[in-house]
């Protein structure tokens, strides 16, 4: 099913906004059992995502998402912890510290940092940060 959407969507130009989508189903569908060709094809929408799609900031931050994600289930913790770093910045920036996508991607940041062991930080962040932002935004 994989490579008939590649197929599918390979002979569209770059700049069609399908076939940017396609490509990241396509590497999303294959990170739990094929992580590694995953990570090659979640790379690459972000690539094209950033050449072509500048302007949409959010996609960029979804596909930067999906990237950190896999790099996670390769065990890649270091690389998927620089990742969750900008998309928490990121998200910071766009939509604000209390907003629900910016809380999840806390989260993510936080999940990272206990991937590592980094637990004083993790405490801290959660503690200090996040935990007082959600109670106050989702109740």
């Amino acid at each position: 099913l994989g490579w008939a959407a590649w197929k599918t969507y390979l002979g569209r130009p770059e700049t069609d906004g399908t076939r940017c989508l396609a490509i990241g189903v396509i590497g999303s569908a294959f990170r739990e059992f094929r992580p590694e060709e995953a990570l090659q094809v979640l790379k690459s929408s972000l690539a094209l995502r950033r050449r072509h799609f500048s302007h949409d900031e959010p996609a960029i931050l979804s596909a930067q998402t999906n990237v950190a994600c896999c790099l996670g289930n390769l065990r890649r913790h270091d690389e998927a912890l620089v990742l969750a770093r900008e998309i928490y910045a990121g998200k910071m920036a766009l939509l604000g510290v209390s907003h629900e996508n910016t809380i999840g991607s806390g989260c993510n940041l936080a999940a990272s940092l206990t991937a590592l062991r980094l637990w004083d930080e993790a405490k801290t962040f959660l503690h200090d940060q996040l935990l007082p932002v959600a109670r106050r935004s989702l109740g």
